[in-house]
């Protein structure tokens, strides 16, 4: 189940469930103190434990403000739109900084797909296939920073297989024996969306303003002064500041040169170590 993608340290305060209303009581019991939503065309259901939204998520713009969840989940929800980078990018409009989307495909390069294309008795298509590397473009083209896959294995007749490789598909990943990819796709790189949620965006913006100060030689002496006021005001750790510098200084030779002789506090040669083992990695 999609659940599997959810990790330890996640915490989700309001859930978005499209659809796939197996999670609730999963997501209810799970995150007991999260508001869970959960959108439906069928007019009868309910569910005590969400607030239910009777609309088509397909065609009709969800009645949620911008960044409002910190989950959004549904298993298939790309298979059966006209237009699926649409609701995907739309989907990440409503998810936080910090949130994720949850959901799953088809894999049209499992062997009971290409089976039935061999045969001639693929009868029509109702949905939308995807390989993992398409999807993995619509993701990223849809405002997704971070995309992870986790594999549903149905294993083929090693027969078939064999007849399928020498055919000329390759099984990179063992590719062809997974049914269903499930995806777990991020608005924000790991390490950015810890700071996200930790500094607000004002914060944010006003430490990023005086990194490129540093970095482009603006009133230097000054722009660090500030840096280390920053850092203090908020409480920060080396490794904190590392991942800022990360991800926005781009001339990092020049910010360290600006830091350091601009600067006696013991923490630069740390800061400039861990920024460091950031980009070795």
């Amino acid at each position: 189940m999609l659940t599997d993608l959810i990790f330890g340290e996640d915490f989700f305060d309001k859930i978005l469930i499209v659809e796939s209303a197996e999670y609730i009581s999963i997501l209810a019991e799970r995150f007991p103190d999260a508001e869970i939503f959960f959108i439906t065309t069928d007019e009868d259901f309910f569910d005590e434990r969400a607030k239910i939204f009777v609309m088509d998520y397909r065609e009709e713009i969800l009645p949620f403000d911008a960044e409002f969840f910190d989950l959004i989940i549904g298993d298939l929800t790309l298979e059966v739109v006209v237009n699926p980078q649409d609701i995907a990018a739309g989907f990440s409009r409503y998810i936080k900084q910090t949130g994720i989307f949850l959901t799953s495909f088809t894999n049209i390069r499992h062997w009971t797909i290409l089976e039935k294309l061999m045969r001639g008795w693929f009868n029509g298509i109702v949905s939308r296939f995807y390989t993992r590397t398409n999807f993995e473009r619509l993701m990223f083209a849809s405002f997704y920073k971070d995309v992870k896959f986790s594999p549903v294995i149905k294993s083929a007749p090693p027969k078939l297989l064999e007849k399928l490789i020498e055919c000329g598909f390759e099984n990179y990943g063992d590719d062809l024996e997974v049914e269903i990819w499930q995806v777990r796709a991020a608005r924000s790189i790991p390490e950015l969306s810890l700071l996200k949620s930790m500094y607000t965006a004002d914060f944010r913006a006003e430490f990023a303003r005086i990194l490129h100060r540093v970095e482009y030689d603006v009133e230097t002496f000054d722009s660090v002064e500030n840096f280390w006021r920053l850092y203090d005001a908020a409480g920060m750790f080396e490794s904190y500041a590392a991942e800022f510098i990360r991800s926005v200084v781009i001339h990092r030779e020049n910010f360290y040169k600006n830091l350091r002789e601009n600067s006696s506090r013991l923490e630069t040669e740390k800061i400039i170590a861990e920024t460091e083992n950031f980009y070795d990695l």
